[in-house]
């Protein structure tokens, strides 16, 4: 503990002298930085964010202005209205795959412009939408957000394996690589809550500026509403995807092209993808299971909102006053965002325990809503604890599972797979997403609690038998000890990437794997293949001949 606090210490250190340099030179420049950086690199999931979670902060507007056709049914098909959440996740999940194989099989940059495309194409037509009679509108709008979502999906694994992948040109790769590679990656995803908090934002100004705070709302207010809110993102969509063709550069695909060239592959990597089925399936099962447990939370905690703010408002809230709660529960689940953030690289805590800290908490507070959901929905004391537990499993959701399972699903992958791996465990995710919105047609309020409560004890199980804890683990050593298993010398390998701390536990007790770790053994084979690497290249003696 004491040598790792020192050396997390020191490094912060560092960096806030750099902090000091940087503003005593340009005071605005740490905001440039940040900017460039991080904001750049996330801003397709902020657009993302704005979007999708927009869709459902319209409900309760269309269901206020048109509640012949998003209450009662009579001019809309029922299974129309349900069919904008299932198509919104469908094309997601599709996306999600799909480009997650075009990242690695092309390249990143690739699959990064097709994405800001994708969603400027759905974007306008969801600012366009229209039909002859509101059930046909219905229908535009479903098949917009399908469109729309194929690039949202597309936005995961790639944001993930650039933010992750982008720092390993710089000549500080190393050590930007083992305690900020979380940082990177959080920082980016964290997008989608600011995302998420600027669409609730423009929604209520936009409602004051056309209707007022108070109903009825008329449908004029609400077309000039929803359509100035999605032509508005339309507009950064295409901005996005003017910035990734013209102005971004792309040394993450330099990384994806190093490491098929070390393990001589030009087109897709069948052989690695094979092999992870057989080498890495556990890892699979629980990068994708966490995902799928995390999803069930996250947006039934969405659909959950409604129920949440009916018990504190006693039933009598307005549309204002629901988006004004929604809008307070965002700025604490951004609170969440920035706390991940900050200690994702720390050795001590890191994105394993992270994540099951995150489900466990979780599971605590909705068991306990669950076991006392009559007490605690009675008008008095019960209603502030009750609106306690709902705010505070927001915090833990994205100060846990929520932002740790975007990182995992692609860093405990070889590159060449990533974003295939990333992909797929995304799309299984997004599968959670779709479960509550099918199921909580069918159950009560309560059993609601009962029922999502189990996914956060599944979660925890499944992230502390199953996921390793990558924390400080340089992604070079990770391909160093792939080449090994793809030469069929598994066994021969003995560096940091088998190293107890870095295994899970399935790894550890079942299957051993730690057994082969041996740093003499390693610092071996490295000067064993630092002298062919300079036998094959033909190098001047260096460093070798210096006994080193």
């Amino acid at each position: 503990m004491a040598w790792v606090n020192r050396k997390s210490n020191s490094e912060a250190w560092r960096e806030l002298k750099v902090l000091g340099k940087m503003i005593k030179k340009d005071p605005l420049s740490p905001v440039a930085s940040y900017f460039g950086t991080y904001v750049l690199n996330g801003l397709g999931l902020f657009v993302e964010g704005f979007t999708l979670f927009s869709v459902g902060n319209l409900v309760p507007l269309f269901s206020a202005v048109w509640p012949q056709c998003w209450k009662k049914h009579e001019v809309c098909e029922e299974g129309w209205i349900h069919a904008v959440d299932y198509l919104m996740i469908i094309g997601i999940v599709v996306g999600q795959i799909m480009v997650g194989i075009e990242g690695d099989w092309i390249g990143r940059r690739f699959g990064m412009v097709q994405n800001a495309l994708i969603m400027t194409l759905g974007s306008v037509m969801l600012t366009a939408m229209w039909g002859l009679d509101l059930n046909g509108w219905v229908i535009c709008y479903a098949w917009s957000l399908f469109i729309y979502g194929l690039g949202v999906g597309g936005e995961y694994p790639m944001t993930s394996t650039r933010a992750m992948e982008g720092t390993d040109q710089a000549p500080t790769s190393g050590v930007e690589d083992r305690m900020h590679r979380g940082r990177s990656v959080s920082l980016a995803f964290l997008m989608q809550g600011w995302g998420q908090i600027i669409n609730q934002l423009v929604l209520i100004l936009l409602l004051l500026a056309f209707s007022g705070p108070e109903p009825p709302y008329g449908a004029f207010a609400a077309q000039w509403v929803f359509r100035l809110q999605f032509g508005f993102i339309a507009v950064s969509t295409l901005y996005l995807a003017y910035l990734r063709y013209y102005k971004m550069q792309y040394p993450e695909d330099n990384v994806l092209r190093d490491s098929k060239e070390r393990l001589n592959i030009s087109g897709y990597d069948v052989k690695s993808l094979k092999l992870s089925m057989g080498h890495y399936w556990h890892r699979v099962l629980g990068t994708a299971g966490t995902w799928f447990c995390n999803d069930f939370f996250f947006y039934g905690n969405k659909i959950f909102a409604g129920v949440f703010i009916g018990v504190i408002t006693g039933g009598k809230s307005t549309l204002m006053v629901s988006w004004l709660y929604n809008l307070l529960n965002i700025g604490v689940s951004l609170v969440g965002y920035y706390m991940a953030a900050i200690l994702m690289d720390h050795k001590m805590y890191g994105r394993k325990w992270m994540q099951a800290n995150g489900f466990a908490a979780d599971f605590i507070l909705f068991i306990i809503a669950a076991i006392l959901y009559n007490d605690l929905t009675e008008e008095g004391a019960g209603i502030q604890w009750f609106q306690f537990i709902y705010f505070f499993s927001s915090f833990w959701n994205q100060f846990g599972p929520n932002s740790t399972t975007f990182l995992l699903a692609a860093e405990v992958f070889p590159a060449s797979i990533r974003g295939t791996a990333h992909g797929v465990s995304a799309a299984v995710g997004k599968l959670g997403a779709l479960a509550p919105a099918i199921l909580y047609h069918y159950i009560d309020n309560h059993t609601k609690f009962w029922v999502v409560t189990w996914f956060g004890l599944a979660g925890w199980i499944m992230t502390l038998v199953l996921v390793p804890d990558t924390t400080g683990l340089d992604l070079r050593e990770q391909e160093r000890y792939w080449q090994y298993v793809m030469e069929g010398r598994r066994k021969d390998y003995h560096g940091v990437a088998v190293h107890p701390r870095h295994l899970s536990m399935w790894e550890v007790w079942v299957e051993r794997r730690h057994k082969a770790y041996d740093p003499e053994l390693d610092r071996q084979q490295r000067m064993e293949d630092l002298k062919n690497a300079r036998i094959a290249d033909k190098c001047e003696p260096t460093f070798m001949d210096n006994g080193l």
